[in-house]
């Protein structure tokens, strides 16, 4: 393989995982403290939109990427309040958080389809973002960069800092958290809106950085596969990194197969792979004996404290 159909390959694989990998993260978060929110793909759509048309009047992209953090985990924060605050179903409001995230982002986008707006540009000196060969490390939007550093910050967060041990013990056993004096439903409603903010950012890489325009359902139910990631991972953050980068490697097989011309496969099937795998993950995950399930204790379960 050629270094010049190298280097764009590896370059599609990072644009393909970076929003898969920045929406699972924050759905990590939540899950982690024992929240399940299946509203990622409608919160994705909700940034996706507010990003391009806060980008497309101010014509500025910093500015359209804060935007959709705040729209999305506006949203996040309503599932929050209808799930945490009157203890509904969490799985029939996050589907009802997609469905209304759809439509929503469709309404709101409808004076904005088929239009562009100037995508990000690299943090680094031309010098090395348009080099034939650095370009590989240093030719990415600023989102990509974040997105690597937010996965360390998760990682660490989890593993070496109070604040990520309240919320693995609220995950865990929410019961005992609380008779001990955390808030569970205080830390819940942080981790729903930390993972809304997430799902925004995902979005919006869709409409300001991969393609850059605006279009309804932009995101192809990439949602989806970032819910998948999170099981797949073992609710773990590197892992997640993995991982992301895998379906994007996946990702990107189908789009190189239709360019090249490759004709053994249909290419129906080649874009249906990533949406079969994820199928094929929970498939796997679903089929574990309870026993060892690293899903958290009191995922999806609602919190109702004993006095």
């Amino acid at each position: 393989m050629t270094e010049s159909l190298l280097i764009p390959i590896i370059m599609t694989i990072v644009g393909a995982a970076t929003p898969i990998l920045l929406a699972a993260l924050g759905e990590l978060v939540v899950e982690k403290s024992g929240v399940l929110n299946l509203g990622v793909e409608g919160m994705m759509l909700i940034g996706a939109v507010t990003g391009f048309a806060v980008t497309s009047i101010t014509g500025y992209a910093p500015l359209g990427v804060v935007a959709a953090m705040v729209a999305a985990a506006a949203s996040a924060g309503l599932f929050g309040f209808l799930t945490l605050t009157l203890t509904a179903n969490q799985v029939a409001t996050g589907l009802a958080l997609t469905i209304f995230g759809i439509g929503l982002s469709a309404l709101a986008g409808e004076n904005y389809v088929g239009q562009t707006v100037d995508v990000f540009g690299s943090v680094f000196p031309a010098a090395l973002s348009e080099h034939p060969v650095l370009r590989v490390i240093f030719g990415y939007s600023p989102l990509v960069y974040v997105s690597l550093l937010l996965v360390a910050a998760v990682s660490w967060f989890l593993r070496k800092s109070r604040g990520g041990l309240i919320l693995r013990a609220v995950g865990e056993s929410d019961l005992s958290a609380h008779s001990i004096g955390y808030s569970v439903i205080g830390v819940r409603y942080m981790a729903v809106l930390f993972g809304g903010a997430m799902a925004g950012i995902a979005g919006c890489f869709y409409s300001l950085v991969l393609t850059p325009m605006w279009a309804e359902q932009l995101t192809a139910g990439r949602g989806w596969i970032a819910l998948a990631l999170v099981v797949f991972a073992g609710w773990r953050p590197m892992r997640l990194l993995l991982g992301a980068y895998l379906f994007g490697a996946v990702m990107t097989l189908e789009l190189h197969a239709k360019a090249a011309g490759f004709s053994l496969v249909a290419p129906e099937f080649l874009a249906a792979m990533p949406y079969l795998a994820t199928i094929a993950v929970l498939a796997i995950i679903s089929a574990r004996k309870a026993g060892k399930s690293l899903a958290p204790a009191c995922l999806g379960k609602p919190f109702k404290p004993s006095s």
